[in-house]
């Protein structure tokens, strides 16, 4: 057994019988003998009742010559500050309370008690006389008293080498041994919160307010904590730094060598000697927690970099996994019509049978409209069979139904051509273009197919993410995402459920189709595609970003067709369409039908199947005027000279008998309709209003209006040379998609145009009858006229100033003078004849309201 050199020394001394009394003891214990007597240094009537916070409640021990202190760890379970936090629960006064049993030999070698026991040799010459246990850290501080022949360091050298030779493992840890070392400085026993931290923090403090302190190297740190446990690095204080008191860091590489260096080193001096100064240096440890509170906060806001895109990829995980799949289900109950109450059968069965009454007008009201109705279905039954054959075909193209506003374009293909078609999904253009703002445009297009649950808000939230991310990291997070980018999806989801649908009508039994793969089954059977119809395709297409939503829409549909997953019926009154979807399907031909007014005797048989329906009803509406028959006879009468001036739109002939209902004749309601086209006219193309939304001038639409009042029809080309029109394409363009005029083409040319719907001519000539609006506009169109001519003169005469600059005037210049000073006159007769002009409307302005 090895001993070291101070006990050895104390051992060989002789002195007093006490030594010699130690000796012997020693000499037993050494050997393994069992002593004469039980304990005769550890007399246990002298121990005094230990505190959890020190003496008289100080937090401190204290000690008087011949008494030392002795630091136990590992006799306790690191993990028992949670009994602190337990209400009207004093752990370390119950466990001190245990720990006054430590003198009887009867305990069970279970209890933290029977392990200090157990770890003071029996033949140790020393008193216990207190026991603080240390819960928080684990262990336990014992205060003795020994004989002043021998040292506390004695002791502490002999009672290792004993825990040493006999270890002690704690039933808590049967993997780590009980250690006890000596105490040095002067232990604070705080009952605090403070949890035990691998890394003790040492501050260099005076010994007294009139000396200062020294800052202990790492090698003087070494040798005083070395012994308590393996070092893991010594980290100094930083040289520039200015906090005072100086301190330094000591890692451990363990938590208990940790405890046992703060309760034995707290509160040491530092001699001359050690290197702490003329003075000394009073040290004092504390606890550094090595993770602070709230490290994982600290560590996610510190590194944006890793924290931003990982949280995209994991939102954008969850949204896949989580909500597309219900989004999938509620694009394909949409289309189906599985949600809806309307569609079921027992459901309409009830609400007729409760609103019997009401719904037996109602239905006489809707069988008339219906009647009315199939003349024009008879009409254009031609169109409905086309779309019924190209629904059963296998063509991978476009199928552009296009038509005038009031045409019945969607009547035709919804009501008619696809009546006896389950799965259909229309799609209103219309309401997603009107939508303002991204967030709205989302919703809308959701909205259109069923696609729920939408979070068309966090579009908003994610932008402003994204910009605190720009200031932040100096790049985008890709949080964000565009609307381009959120339509996508909308339409990613919906193509999933039209295919879902498709493929559910396949007969898995059959051998023949169960070894077909999808898209072959897809394409043989065309019959059980489900139909996307998109109405009021191209609708306000000239406000710019509007074209953006329509080639992502368009693309979406090229591949509805080319994968045949779905028929796509395109509704328009755009012209200019094929411009489109030509970059969706640059390689294919579209199948169009072009929608026109009925013809005259298709109208008439309208607006009598109305009248005649009206006739029948055997209840007028409450303070609607009945017609008489013979009223009805001379309305018959009047009918065919009106239908020639209204036209066959198919709006306008329901308005037409609306009011011949009311009671008005046909020319009067006729009158109306041409008077309230007319306002309609004045404001949305005249009037010099929001002209910065507009791609024509008041006096581009002026002139068209009075050349289509005398004349029905314009040479396109004719037109383009009016000097009013320099740019005369694309206004044409522009007043077509606005629906003033419409412009025919003969193989692939434009080459004439006409009014936009048949009421315009007679409103083109009501508004020309107007004497004072007609010279109100042409004094504007003259007085641009004017202008056109002055800018002409001012070209022409700065010429001709730079040509008389020259010296001399040769003869090859004197042709280009003669045809500028031509031009000039030109002009000025111009100027003179429009001045003229000019005066006689002022006049009629100043004379007429």
């Amino acid at each position: 057994m090895l001993v070291s050199r101070s006990a050895r020394s104390c051992l060989a001394r002789p002195s007093s019988p006490l030594v010699t009394n130690l000796r012997k003891q020693y000499f037993y214990i050494t050997n393994g003998l069992r002593p004469r007597t039980a304990r005769p240094a550890i007399p246990s009537g002298k121990r005094r009742e230990s505190s959890e916070v020190g003496d008289n409640d100080t937090g401190h021990i204290e000690t008087r010559p011949n008494e030392g202190i002795l630091f136990f760890d590992s006799v306790f379970p690191l993990k028992l500050q949670w009994l602190s936090r337990i209400p009207f629960l004093n752990p370390d006064k119950l466990l001190a309370e245990s720990l006054k049993k430590v003198n009887h030999p009867d305990l069970a070698l279970a209890e933290p008690s029977s392990i200090i026991k157990r770890a003071l040799p029996e033949k140790l010459p020393l008193t216990v006389t207190k026991v603080l246990p240390r819960l928080r850290e684990g262990g336990a501080f014992v205060k003795f008293t020994h004989d002043e022949g021998i040292t506390v360091t004695e002791l502490e050298n002999t009672l290792k080498q004993y825990l040493k030779e006999k270890p002690i493992k704690p039933w808590f840890n049967p993997f780590q041994q009980v250690r006890a070392s000596l105490v040095r400085g002067k232990p604070w026993i705080e009952d605090l919160y403070r949890i035990p931290s691998s890394r003790v923090k040492v501050e260099f403090l005076p010994t007294s307010p009139e000396t200062s302190a020294a800052e202990l190297t790492q090698e003087t740190l070494y040798s005083l904590f070395r012994r308590y446990g393996k070092l893991a690095e010594i980290v100094p204080e930083p040289f520039d730094s200015k906090v005072l008191p100086r301190y330094a860091y000591i890692d451990y590489t363990r938590l208990r060598f940790a405890t046992m260096a703060k309760n034995c080193m707290h509160g040491y001096v530092v001699g001359t000697a050690e290197g702490g100064g003329k003075a000394g240096t009073l040290l004092k440890l504390s606890y550094e927690p090595r993770a602070k509170a709230g490290w994982i906060w600290s560590w996610i806001t510190s590194h944006p970099r890793i924290v931003l895109p990982l949280a995209v990829a994991l939102l954008t995980a969850a949204s896949v996994a989580v909500f597309d799949p219900i989004r999938t289900f509620f694009i394909r109950m949409h289309i189906t019509h599985g949600l809806h109450l309307d569609d079921q059968p027992l459901y309409r069965w009830a609400k007729s049978w409760l609103n019997r009454g009401y719904d037996y007008l109602r239905f006489r009201n809707r069988k008339a409209e219906n009647d009315s109705l199939k003349i024009v279905w008879e009409d254009r039954q031609g169109a409905i069979s086309q779309l019924q054959t190209w629904m059963i075909e296998t063509a991978d193209t476009f199928i552009v139904v296009q038509g005038p506003r009031g045409a019945g374009k969607k009547e035709l293909v919804v009501d008619q051509a696809l009546k006896d078609r389950p799965n259909k999904l229309i799609i209103d253009c219309k309401k997603i273009q009107e939508a303002r703002g991204d967030s709205a445009t989302i919703a809308a297009a959701a909205a259109e197919v069923g696609y729920r649950p939408v979070f068309s808000w966090m579009n908003s939230i994610s932008s402003m993410i994204d910009l605190a991310a720009m200031g932040t990291i100096g790049t985008k997070t890709g949080f964000s995402e565009t609307v381009d980018t959120q339509l996508a999806k909308i339409w990613g989801n919906t193509t999933t459920a039209l295919k879902q649908i498709a493929l559910s009508h396949r007969n898995k039994k059959d051998e023949k189709e169960a070894q077909m793969a999808d898209d072959e089954w897809l394409e043989a059977h065309p019959e059980y595609r489900p139909v996307v119809v998109i109405d009021n395709f191209l609708h306000k297409n000239n406000e710019g970003s509007t074209s953006i939503v329509y080639d992502k829409l368009g693309e979406w549909a090229a591949a509805l067709t080319t994968q045949n997953v779905a028929h796509v019926i395109f509704l328009t009154t755009d012209v200019s369409f094929s411009k489109s979807l030509s970059k969706a399907l640059p390689d294919r031909v579209f199948r169009q039908i072009t929608l026109s007014d009925c013809t005259p005797e298709v109208a008439k048989k309208l607006v009598l199947q109305h009248l005649h329906a009206e006739s029948d009803e055997p209840h007028a509406a409450q303070g609607e005027e009945k017609v008489t028959p013979a009223q009805l006879e001379s309305d018959i009468d009047e009918l065919d000279g009106v239908i020639q001036v209204l036209g066959g739109r198919l709006t306008d002939l329901e308005f037409l008998a609306r009011r011949i209902k009311t009671g008005e004749s046909p020319a009067k309601a006729v009158r109306q309709i041409i008077e309230q086209s007319a306002s309609e006219i004045l404001k949305m193309y005249l009037l010099d209003v929001d002209t910065a939304s507009r791609n024509w001038t008041p006096q581009q639409a002026w002139l068209l209006v009075k050349k289509l009042a005398s004349d029905e029809v314009l040479r396109y080309n004719e037109l383009l040379l009016d000097p009013l029109f320099s740019n005369g394409e694309a206004v044409l363009q522009a007043l077509e998609q606005a629906e003033l005029i419409t412009i025919t083409s003969n193989n692939g040319r434009p080459y004439s145009i006409k009014p936009g719907k048949p009421v315009y001519q007679s409103a083109f000539e009501y508004l020309t009858d107007d004497e004072v609006l007609k010279a109100r506009l042409d004094l504007a169109i003259i007085s641009q006229l004017i202008g056109n001519e002055n800018k002409n003169v001012e070209k022409y005469e700065n010429e001709l100033k730079v040509l008389a600059e020259m010296p001399g005037t040769p003869a090859e210049l004197k042709p280009r003078i003669q045809y500028c000073l031509a031009k000039v006159m030109g002009s000025q007769l111009k100027i003179q004849d429009y001045e003229a002009e000019s005066g006689k409307l002022k006049k009629v302005l100043m004379d007429k309201f």
